[in-house]
């Protein structure tokens, strides 16, 4: 693994075991790694969710992610980041995705880390169909909170102690 990763894959994966593989890469300088695992929650009110189908565009939704994962490490001081994940069918409480920050200082490993999962949300190409207990199936919309905080990054001056 280097420093600097990016998968999209079916598989369940090992958030301890990535943690310190990028500890491992990212170099005795780094002073602390933050992280971030989502799973997959119940989102509508009326029924428990299934099953969350995620489908995304191959290629396309790679070259995105490491395109949120360089711009954090151009706007922070981060010495390793990790994006992982998870397409196909994902039952309630599943982990969804993966996020990890390294830095020498927490504030930078902070705001790399919460800046890469409120970008990925809103700029990766996946799609989301839910299934509720019962049969009911729909898609996942956007919600707009999602794009006025990935929008309000924008907004936030580089190295700002400040988030949004």
């Amino acid at each position: 693994m280097s420093a600097h990763v990016v998968l999209v894959q079916e598989a369940d994966f090992d958030g301890a075991a990535l943690t310190a593989e990028l500890r491992e890469q990212a170099g005795a300088g780094v002073g602390g790694i933050v992280t971030f695992v989502g799973y997959v929650r119940d989102y509508a009110p009326d029924a428990p969710t299934e099953t969350l189908f995620l489908e995304h565009y191959p290629g396309m939704c790679e070259r995105e992610l490491e395109d949120i994962a360089a711009t954090a490490r151009a706007r922070w001081n981060l010495a390793g980041t990790v994006i992982v994940h998870r397409v196909g069918a994902l039952s309630r409480n599943a982990q969804i995705v993966f996020v990890a920050a390294a830095s020498a200082h927490r504030g930078d490993a902070f705001r790399g880390c919460e800046y890469i999962i409120d970008a990925l949300k809103t700029r990766a190409p996946f799609w989301k169909s839910e299934t509720l207990a019962g049969g009911k199936r729909f898609w996942v919309e956007q919600r707009q909170a999602d794009e006025d905080r990935t929008r309000s990054w924008d907004e936030t001056p580089a190295g700002n102690k400040d988030t949004p």
